[in-house]
């Protein structure tokens, strides 16, 4: 394909996704209820208004149950407004609130504000959303799947550099290691198997929603294969979810150097899991064997229902609810410490009402899943078969599941995904927006 047809594709699919944004917003999708206080809804407009509604008329609450783990190609559009990851379809109130954290945002402000600055006119059209567009809910772990923004490959190297320099000022010398990390592999393993186009190290996209505030909301996306980080700000308040990491292989050796990725996760399953007597296990163990992909609320999962399943937090000993919290901060710990201090603080006075479901072996190097639930976080690690990757490290698609193909997301359920419950509350309480 020439560049010219390149580019004229790009532009047909933009222009198709804007198309379907406008039919879905046109059909009532954001219709939503004005029912006053914390259990109230807004209606948030996407780019084609720029503008938030607090008059619709309500939509209920989504059907269907979960699904869409890969975020496959049969499954990559939205085909509901966002209400958020529930139990039964209806959510929790007052679980988040607008306050202030203390967390240090000064720095990714006047980081984003670089990167935006360091962008031509037209990369920052394609770059920059509002606050409350759809986009946020337009990513996927898919390699082949067509993003909107600016990629890596369309950058300069100095505009690369103002992009590292917002991942570092929002995430943790862990997290930018393990976004790097994924990154290079994906590179290494696209060249192992001679397909470079697909898999590389700059097939990774920005986008922007809103401007870069100290008082507005506003956030960033960071998308692309087995990489995702949603980051959204509003004041002192960070809300880090969705968040998606993962990679096939998992270790590889990258000139001369093992370089070995999502581990951290997969070691603190393995801990929490062991740390079990039989009783308990017996509780927590809804399947000794694992299928070849087991996550319920991976891309364009935003609305899953799935009930409470497995072991409750409340049954735990001390060490045992450590270890339980060790999972959720090998997600977490991915931002700076300010911001995974007072996530975790708020995990933690969950704790008695957060469940663990695991399927699959317990041994080190068995393949498993593991959903860790409550009303303020939902963690998924997925060891999943071989996927196309596969001949980068001796394995052939249609093996079963391997920890070296693993996949894993975190959210926030109760509809503060995206930071959307804490961007309801600021249309509802903030006086200019009345």
């Amino acid at each position: 394909m020439t560049e010219l047809d390149t580019g004229a594709a790009k532009a047909a699919h933009a222009s198709r996704r804007t198309f379907m944004r406008k039919v879905f917003f046109a059909s009532g999708a954001t219709a939503v209820a004005t029912m006053g206080g914390a259990g109230a809804f807004v209606a948030l407009a996407d780019d084609s208004t720029g503008t938030a509604d607090a008059s619709a008329t309500p939509s209920g609450a989504p059907s269907g149950g979960p699904g869409g783990g890969a975020g496959g190609p049969g499954n990559q559009s939205i085909t509901e407004e966002f209400f958020g990851l529930t139990t039964d379809g209806n959510r929790i109130d007052d679980l988040f609130t607008v306050h202030s954290t203390g967390v240090a945002t000064a720095p990714v402000i006047a980081a984003a504000d670089a990167f935006l600055a360091g962008l031509t006119d037209d990369q920052k059209t394609s770059t920059q959303f509002t606050v409350h567009s759809t986009e946020w809910r337009l990513w996927s772990n898919v390699d082949s799947y067509e993003r909107q923004g600016v990629s890596l490959a369309d950058l300069t190297d100095t505009q690369k550099d103002l992009g590292t320099a917002l991942l570092k000022a929002a995430l943790s010398a862990d997290g930018l290691e393990t976004t790097e990390k994924i990154r290079r592999i994906n590179q290494a393993a696209g060249e192992a198997i001679g397909n470079t186009n697909s898999f590389n190290e700059d097939a990774y996209y920005w986008t922007v929603m809103g401007t870069p505030s100290a008082t507005e909301p506003w956030g960033f996306q960071f998308d692309g294969h087995h990489l995702v980080v949603n980051y959204f700000v509003l004041g002192d308040q960070v809300v880090m979810s969705p968040c998606f990491w993962g990679s096939e292989p998992t270790s590889m050796e990258i000139d001369g150097e093992t370089v070995t990725v999502c581990h951290e996760e997969v070691l603190a399953s393995l801990a929490f899991i062991n740390s079990l007597d039989a009783a308990q296990q017996a509780v927590a163990v809804e399947s000794a064997t694992k299928s070849n992909e087991s996550m319920k609320a991976g891309a364009f999962s935003d609305n899953t229902v799935q009930e409470y399943t497995g072991l409750r937090g409340n049954k735990l000993t001390g060490a045992q609810k450590k270890k339980l919290l060790g999972i959720v901060e090998a997600f977490v710990g991915r931002a700076k410490a300010d911001a995974a201090k007072v996530r975790m603080a708020e995990v933690a006075r969950h704790l008695s009402d957060t469940y663990v479901t695991w399927s699959g072996g317990t041994g080190d190097d068995d393949a498993f899943y593991v959903r860790v639930h409550s009303p303020v976080v939902w963690v998924e690690v997925d060891c999943q078969a071989p996927g196309p990757l596969a001949g980068a490290y001796g394995a052939t698609q249609g093996d079963g599941a391997t920890q070296k193909h693993v996949h894993s997301v975190i959210r926030t359920p109760n509809g503060n995904d995206y930071g959307r419950e804490l961007l309801r509350q600021h249309y509802l309480t903030s006086p200019h927006h009345r």
